[in-house]
């Protein structure tokens, strides 16, 4: 067979340059593959969505509130409800939610300096201990409380448009110095501690919103613990827990408080927070019956 000339090598009709083309076609038809899995997780709507295979779930980076209908429907002004909704409540559990803390004797100073030059704000506070010394006096301890970024804007943005709570399984001795010194603007009108939360027949200290208010209607809780709400799972925001390794974090302020804005919006959270979570059916795949 005669040499193929150079004319003929670089012809779009030679057989090694449809080769070539195949094999560039082929190449790319699979990076777009690869490329197209990649971001499947990111193109999902939810804020949060629970593992079926696992009791923790997967955050999300933001939250983007529902486009209203392209083609609008003609409302009769009777069809319309005119009174102003109830002021949100939002109920917010402290450790692993606003701060996380560690007792100050057995963290290592490094850990300290890292969070301070990734400008993280963290401070040392004297908490009392449900411990008793010999002498039956109350025992102090020292801790280290992390503030999770963003923590001071993101109350004073909730408090104006939502009253706020303060719901954590912690004891009153150890939570409320540690409140009074992330709160100093008073943005938490409310505040319950351990003996508020009851223990039920699957998980001890469960916050149960009726002792706030009977209209779950207008009240959501933020917790990194969703077991805390299975009295209510149609009113609860699963949040990413917060440690002192994570000083970049941003889910206070981008993903937090778009929903809550959202839902203050809202007639009732409960349907809206149904169709985001299914909280309902997560329980039920731990073995948990499903609430009211």
């Amino acid at each position: 067979m005669g040499e193929l000339t150079q004319t003929e090598l670089y012809s779009s009709n030679s057989p090694i340059t449809q080769q070539l083309w195949n094999a560039m076609s082929n190449l790319l038809g699979f990076l777009f593959q690869i490329f197209s899995q990649i971001i499947a997780p990111f193109t999902n709507y939810p804020l949060t969505s629970f593992s079926s295979s696992s009791n923790s779930f997967d955050p999300l980076p933001t939250f983007d509130s529902p486009e209203p209908p392209t083609s609008a429907v003609e409302i009769t002004s009777a069809a319309v409800d005119h009174r102003p909704l109830q002021k949100l409540t939002v109920v917010l559990d402290l450790d692993e939610t606003l701060v996380c803390a560690y007792e100050t004797s057995s963290l290592p100073a490094s850990l300290c300096t890292q969070a301070t030059e990734a400008g993280l704000n963290w401070f040392e506070l004297e908490c009392v201990s449900s411990d008793k010394e010999v002498d039956v006096k109350p025992k102090t301890s020292l801790v280290t409380v992390f503030e999770r970024p963003g923590l001071k804007e993101f109350l004073r943005q909730v408090s104006q448009f939502a009253d706020i709570v303060l719901f954590t399984a912690g004891l009153e001795g150890y939570a409320r110095p540690l409140v009074d010194r992330i709160d100093t603007e008073n943005r938490i009108s409310r505040r319950l501690y351990r003996p508020s939360t009851i223990s039920t027949e699957y998980r001890e200290h469960v916050k149960d919103l009726t002792c706030i208010s009977e209209d779950l209607s207008r009240i959501v809780i933020v917790d990194n613990n969703p077991f805390s709400f299975l009295l209510q799972p149609d009113n609860g925001i699963p949040c990413i827990s917060f440690s002192a390794g994570q000083p970049h974090d941003t889910q206070l302020l981008d993903v937090i408080l778009p929903l809550l804005k959202y839902l203050s919006n809202q007639k009732s959270v409960r349907h809206v927070l149904h169709e985001k979570f299914h909280t309902r059916e997560w329980f039920q795949r731990q073995g948990i019956p499903a609430s009211s």
